[in-house]
């Protein structure tokens, strides 16, 4: 049985993650400090023999007994109202947390595999967005934080790759939904859903003009699954292309929920938000055979449906 160590377990990424490697037969070994994550997203595995849990912040010191063949690292913060509350834990898992990882995978042989983000594109001035684009990231603005961990973490990986023969590869994620999503996680789908479930006005931010592709959680976890186990180590884009303006999509889920207390609200635009995202994701095709199944019809009703069960509405609504 082939073992492998998920970083961010608890987390909504991790803890799908962990499902589908259960299910194709691994050995799971889950790792999160809870910072962000939420045990309840894999409480349902804690019976099994295949999966074990580490509460352990990879900052520090990283030990797993044994063989172990694969480390999905998918802890940090990874929504704005997370890495402005925890600037630092941000910076130091994508730094001394990666590099704990990587010293782990070059004992142990293992392959890893870590989690970047669309964000190393910054406010991109190239549309869609390439894997040969560098980016337009303000280091010093309040998202700097998160952008420079991430593109720290996809150059100390490349480091252990060409110098020491780790074998790594790296996924850019760009915006990704569905079940587990935590309802005060601040991005734009939960936020949007639980306005409109509790009647409340739906924070559009700026004219709503800016765009954002949404990929559903399952087909990116399939993405993730063949990007592993690919001979591919460059960066590779995996996310849904249909691109669509914040407006556009808070119509979309006041139709879907259909509470006629629910409305739009405009506020002004954050510093440093990205004015448009979409990927290129002819790469993905190309190399892993990848293409995301789920129309965003299909995956918003799922995760509707997920958060009509954990969305706490007011008894006077």
């Amino acid at each position: 049985m082939k073992k492998i160590l998920i970083t961010g377990a608890a987390g909504f990424l991790g803890s799908h993650l962990c499902d589908r490697f259960i299910n194709e037969g691994y050995h799971v070994i889950g790792m999160d400090n809870l910072l962000t994550g939420d045990k309840k997203n894999i409480e349902h595995l804690f019976a099994l023999k295949e999966f074990e849990f580490y509460y352990h912040d990879v900052s520090k010191f990283v030990h797993v007994p044994g063989d172990l063949d694969y480390i999905l690292h998918f802890a940090s913060p990874a929504s704005p109202i997370d890495y402005l509350k925890m600037p630092i834990q941000t910076m130091k898992v994508g730094s001394l947390g990666t590099h704990n990882l990587l010293g782990l995978a070059k004992e142990k042989k293992a392959r890893m595999l870590i989690a970047s983000t669309s964000e190393v594109y910054g406010d991109p001035l190239v549309h869609p967005q390439t894997e040969s684009y560098w980016g337009n990231v303000n280091p010093i603005g309040p998202r700097g934080v998160y952008d420079e961990a991430k593109r720290f973490q996809e150059a100390i990986t490349m480091a252990y790759n060409t110098y020491h023969g780790v074998e790594t590869r790296i996924i850019r994620i760009f915006n990704t939904y569905g079940p587990r999503m935590r309802v005060n996680d601040g991005r734009v789908l939960p936020a949007f859903f639980s306005q409109a479930i509790r009647g409340e006005g739906l924070t559009v931010f700026g004219d709503g003009s800016q765009t954002r592709s949404f990929c559903y959680v399952d087909d990116l976890v399939e993405g993730i699954y063949r990007l592993l186990h690919s001979d591919y180590d460059q960066p590779v884009n995996i996310g849904n292309p249909d691109e669509i303006t914040i407006m556009e999509f808070a119509k979309e889920v006041l139709a879907m929920v259909g509470n006629p207390k629910a409305h739009i609200i405009h506020k002004d635009l954050p510093t440093d938000d990205p004015k448009i995202r979409k990927p290129d994701i002819t790469l993905a095709k190309e190399v892993l055979g990848w293409t995301p199944k789920y129309n965003r019809h299909e995956g918003m009703l799922k995760t509707y449906e997920y958060f009509k069960t954990v969305v706490k509405v007011p008894e006077d609504a």
